[in-house]
């Protein structure tokens, strides 16, 4: 049986999502959690793996188990052996057909910042700070120039381990509600520190150091050692990947007509 399961998680205290050697990322803990409740190893795979400190509001994987649980059953015993920090939102018994990774039509991002002259303390691990008064309207004029499929190199880490950088970004905007900027965006798929680095590049738009037309340039020039730097972690959360209809899985992860 294949179970999808969707996840999610406070990234602060993990070296990313993908098991590593050394440290307890995400993926250990929860592969941990699976295979007590199933009473065998269990190997996970995600939508999309997140970085250090970046968090999940509805991280989507899936597994294979010979093991007849409900799915109320694996929500319930994988969460009692999960750190705080992390917890199941759903289990869902979906064909053999489906995979989390590949199956994905899209992904959303959000990125928060607090845009006032003192650094926040309550919600500072979860947004990123700037003090500079931003204007949030020119940076989403600017981050319109992104959509359409277009080669990202120029929003990529030098570390990125994709075979090419062509994305196709759905949607993408950036708003103030009160002293927070959000930026949403919706693409195919992502590059490593893409979302990050778009923001770092619409920082100066915001802060008037750059024209609107700026990203635009970035864009089409490709290079990465021009644009702006990467946006802290903290701020970025992974909000979920998008799937077909057919799989019958949670509204929050099904694309939608």
């Amino acid at each position: 049986m294949r179970i999808a399961l969707g996840i999610e998680y406070d990234g602060t205290d993990f070296p990313g999502w993908q098991r590593l050697t050394h440290l307890t990322a995400i993926q250990t803990v929860v592969e941990e959690a699976l295979g007590f409740v199933a009473d065998h190893p269990v190997a996970v795979t995600c939508a999309g793996r997140t970085d250090a400190g970046v968090h999940a509001q509805c991280q989507v994987i899936h597994f294979d188990t010979p093991a007849q649980r409900s799915e109320r059953g694996w929500v319930l015993g994988v969460n009692s052996r999960l750190p705080p920090s992390v917890a199941l939102r759903w289990a869902k018994a979906v064909g053999d057909d489906f995979h989390a990774r590949y199956g994905a039509l899209a992904r959303r991002y959000r990125y928060v910042i607090v845009n006032r002259p003192m650094r926040p303390a309550l919600q500072a691990r979860y947004v990123g700070w700037e003090r500079v008064p931003l204007d949030a309207e020119a940076m989403h004029r600017a981050a319109q120039s992104l959509v359409g499929e277009h080669d990202f190199n120029a929003f990529r880490t030098v570390a990125c381990q994709s075979p090419t950088s062509m994305r196709n970004v759905h949607e993408i905007s950036v708003v103030r509600e009160g002293d927070r900027v959000i930026m949403q965006i919706q693409a195919n798929a992502f590059l490593h520190h893409m979302v990050r680095n778009i923001v770092g590049s619409l920082l100066p738009v915001g802060r008037g150091e750059q024209a609107e037309s700026w990203l635009a340039q970035l864009l089409a020039g490709r290079d990465r050692a021009v644009a702006g730097a990467t946006a802290p972690a903290q701020g970025l959360t992974f909000l979920a990947p998008l799937y077909p209809a057919k799989y019958a899985l949670p509204d929050e992860v099904t694309m939608r007509p």
